[in-house]
């Protein structure tokens, strides 16, 4: 599996683009917490990841995947680009905190990532151009 970064996620302009490059296509993961879920629970009510998430959500501006003018409106999701294991709770857990490996998301952008269906996307209108159009 490619390890995916903020570094390489940011040299790509469009907002499709940097979709296409985190989605996981409902492949969230080949093991699922299941009774170890205390792990991530714990975590993410950690003081050093709400010090990390809140350094990612002012890095990103709080725009959807980074991109300026896509603001998130409602809450904010920070998403680990590289699904998360046990394993990594129990030996990578400096990657689990670090900002190189996370993005700021909305619920939406969040949910087509991780599950696949792109189908609640806000959809941008395409910029006109002279002579796209002809009148009646």
């Amino acid at each position: 599996m490619m390890i995916k970064t903020y570094s390489e996620l940011i040299t790509l302009p469009t907002f499709e683009e940097r979709f296409n490059y985190l989605i996981l296509g409902g492949r969230v993961g080949h093991q699922t917490f299941g009774r170890d879920r205390y792990l991530n629970q714990n975590f993410y009510r950690s003081y050093e990841w709400k010090q990390v998430r809140n350094q990612v959500i002012l890095r990103d501006n709080g725009c959807d995947l980074g991109i300026p003018g896509r603001d998130i409106l409602d809450r904010i999701y920070v998403h680990h680009m590289n699904p998360i294991t046990i394993d990594d709770f129990e030996n990578n857990y400096h990657s689990l905190l670090d900002p190189e490996f996370l993005i700021s998301t909305s619920f939406n952008t969040h949910q087509a990532i991780t599950f696949g269906n792109d189908n609640n996307l806000l959809k941008l209108p395409r910029e006109r151009r002279r002579g796209d159009t002809l009148l009646w």
